[in-house]
């Protein structure tokens, strides 16, 4: 998870609109060993089976995701804005099974070229972008034609009293806190309403720590036709 704010140049990565979040980061860092024990590593690993080729990772926060691609998976490309998380994916970089390069960049001006992936995968990042639109527009621009969107987030509930509390978050404390989450999106309508073909979605629910309630997750991947 990490956050991101709209740029008209993918220079202003390090420039003057980005708003870091280095306290947040510090405790997501410390927070995320906790989330993988219980559960989280598991969805990670079968948001990401599979996989081949070159790969963009929009977000790539600490670096979570690094040590479960496959070896069928020629290169990764990870985009991270945050510096504090942005060292921490430097350093799990380092320990993958394959090929990993951690860029700065934003998610509506990402630093790459257009279809020069054969896949995206987007973690837990959705949620914290301002303008789901416009990243996934640029995710869309980034992957060949025929290629894969790979998506795990958290989403808006379904039912009350959940879905009340989060929209209810989402509009007063919980973006401040959370690093510029969003907890009330409809994450899948927003990657069809991109123009992906969504495959395959399964959701479900998960508590990420002690003192969080178990919120809809969904884990699926989708095509560029």
């Amino acid at each position: 998870m990490c956050a991101f704010v709209r740029h008209t140049s993918p220079m202003a990565a390090s420039g003057e609109r980005f708003k870091s979040h280095p306290i947040f980061a510090r405790l997501y860092i410390r927070g995320s060993a906790d989330a993988e024990e219980r559960g989280q590593a598991e969805h990670r690993r079968d948001l990401l089976a599979g996989l081949s080729g070159r790969v963009l990772e929009l977000g790539c926060g600490n670096g979570l995701n690094f040590e479960h691609y496959p070896e069928s998976v020629a290169e990764v490309i990870g985009v991270e804005p945050e510096p504090t998380l942005r060292e921490a994916a430097v350093s799990a970089a380092g320990r993958a099974a394959v090929p990993v390069r951690v860029v700065s960049g934003v998610a509506d001006a990402l630093p790459v070229e257009d279809e020069s992936f054969d896949a995206a995968v987007v973690s837990l990042v959705l949620c914290s972008v301002p303008d789901q639109a416009a990243a996934l527009s640029e995710v869309r621009r980034v992957i060949r034609s025929g290629g894969e969107l790979r998506f795990y987030e958290h989403v808006q509930a379904h039912t009350q009293p959940l879905a009340g509390f989060l929209k209810f978050a989402e509009r007063t404390f919980w973006p401040a806190v959370g690093g510029g989450c969003h907890p009330a999106r409809h994450t899948a309508d927003a990657i069809a309403r991109a123009g992906f073909e969504i495959e395959e979605c399964r959701r479900f629910g998960f508590k990420a720590a002690a003192f969080m309630p178990t919120i809809p997750h969904i884990l699926g991947r989708a095509r560029r036709p």
